[in-house]
């Protein structure tokens, strides 16, 4: 399976990149691929690394103005123009998304996977790995807008909340079918 990670370029606290080391291991271990962001610092180079080191393909998806930052040695590396060409790209190589912890720019991917899967254009199943209580807020504000009927479809056809790793791989592997 190809797996799309959305997640941060930050170098964060062991709290983040233990979970972030761990759903990686477990992914190269599945023969899974990892599509992601295509950069090789903080959190993204942690995930890569560890797909790479249990024997997954990388797929990385850079973009003009962070090129300098692209991990080399993958076994698939595009520069996208801007950060819209850069979502639809790896949207379009990976069957499932996994939204790890990260900032502006991992939200804004997340609420645009999640707005294309609420109108029918994609049925990508999509996990929201909650390390540490990260999510807790954002989960807490979709439930009420789906509460308060702002989603058209039930949160769980568009969402997984996964606490741990195994449990967001679990979920993608059973979703897809794969054994």
């Amino acid at each position: 399976m190809r797996i799309c990670v959305f997640l941060s370029a930050a170098d964060l606290d062991d709290r983040y990149t233990r979970p972030a080391r761990e759903f990686a291991k477990l992914m190269g271990k599945g023969g899974h691929t990892l599509v992601w962001g295509g950069s090789d610092v903080g959190l993204m180079k942690v995930v890569a690394d560890g797909v790479q080191e249990a024997g997954g393909r990388l797929v990385g998806v850079s973009v003009e103005f962070l090129a300098a930052k692209a991990r080399p040695g993958v076994d698939e590396m595009v520069i996208a123009k801007d950060l819209a060409e850069r979502k639809k790209l790896l949207l379009e190589k990976a069957d499932a998304v996994v939204v790890m912890v990260g900032g502006t720019g991992t939200l804004d991917e997340a609420t645009e996977i999640l707005e294309l899967k609420k109108h029918g254009h994609t049925d990508k199943p999509v996990v929201l790995l909650n390390t540490a209580g990260f999510y807790d807020g954002l989960k807490e504000q979709f439930r009420r807008m789906e509460v308060e009927g702002f989603l058209p479809r039930p949160l769980t056809d568009l969402v997984f909340f996964a606490e741990e790793p195994v449990g967001a791989l679990a979920y993608l592997e059973e979703s897809r079918g794969v054994e």
